[in-house]
């Protein structure tokens, strides 16, 4: 939440705009600890998840209220590209949001007006959320929100691939982010997004928003993997997450231990 005086203002958002290098994370296990630790270490973006995540809007304010001291910026993949669900998840605080399963010029311009109050957009006006400080100097916030809040589509699909250079059009549209798995499975290729086919879409998708002036994000399969996306021209890259994280650090005890002692 802002402060009492301070005027809304997303750093992150301005610097992708720019197409500088951000380094993301998912949050996708509703723990505030969680959000607290990667944002202490001093991650770009914070991308909590309530698509695929166990979030709702309480436990994503517990998350926010614990990034409130750090500068990692907290952006939502929402549930779906939803107007009431986007709607809420602003107000609760968001700096932005990742709104999935985006495959048309339409679905791309609902999106944004979600997200923007009117006349651009279709946001519900209200001073007395979370976002615009509980109707304490509630212009610091509204007067702000939609040139502030970052508005990301998802390209999923190989519908959203053959619409991008519609889709990159979109006033008011921030950056586009690949998301290679469901990308790959929608194209036939399950889970398999080094495919041949699968790989010739997501260059599509490269090509047209690198040449456009929205970024260009995605996943990665650890930092090796996001080093060879940002020197492809993606401005953010998200090559891990709380809970993957977690495992792959206990698996490594849980095997040392195991080589330490076979014969326990």
């Amino acid at each position: 939440m802002l402060r009492l005086n301070e005027e809304f203002h997303n750093p992150a958002k301005h610097l992708l705009l720019k197409k500088k290098k951000l380094m993301g994370a998912w949050l996708q296990m509703a723990s505030p600890f969680a959000a607290e630790i990667f944002a202490k270490a001093g991650v770009d973006v914070l991308m909590i998840d309530m698509e695929h995540g166990p979030n709702d809007i309480l436990s994503l304010i517990d998350q926010l209220r614990a990034l409130g001291r750090f500068d990692s910026v907290p952006i939502v993949r929402t549930p779906w590209n939803d107007m009431v669900a986007v709607k809420r998840i602003l107000d609760a605080g968001a700096y932005g949001v990742l709104i999935p399963y985006v495959n048309t010029q339409e679905e791309a311009r609902n999106a944004v007006a979600a997200c923007k109050y009117p006349p651009q957009g279709v946001r519900g006006v209200a001073p007395s959320p979370r976002a615009p400080g509980w109707n304490m100097n509630s212009m610091n916030y509204l007067a702000h929100a939609n040139d502030e809040i970052l508005v990301m589509t998802a390209v999923e699909t190989l519908e959203a691939v053959d619409h991008i250079e519609e889709i990159l059009q979109i006033e008011g549209l921030d950056g586009v982010f690949i998301g290679p798995m469901d990308l790959a499975t929608s194209m036939g290729h399950f889970c398999n997004p080094s495919h041949q086919e699968v790989q010739a879409a997501i260059r599509r998708v490269e090509e047209a928003a690198l040449k456009s002036d929205k970024f260009l994000a995605s996943v990665a399969g650890g930092m090796d993997a996001a080093r060879e996306k940002f020197e492809r021209g993606y401005s953010l890259v998200i090559p891990f997450a709380d809970g993957g994280t977690l495992g792959a650090a206990a698996q490594r005890n849980v095997e040392l231990f195991q080589s330490m002692f076979p014969e326990r």
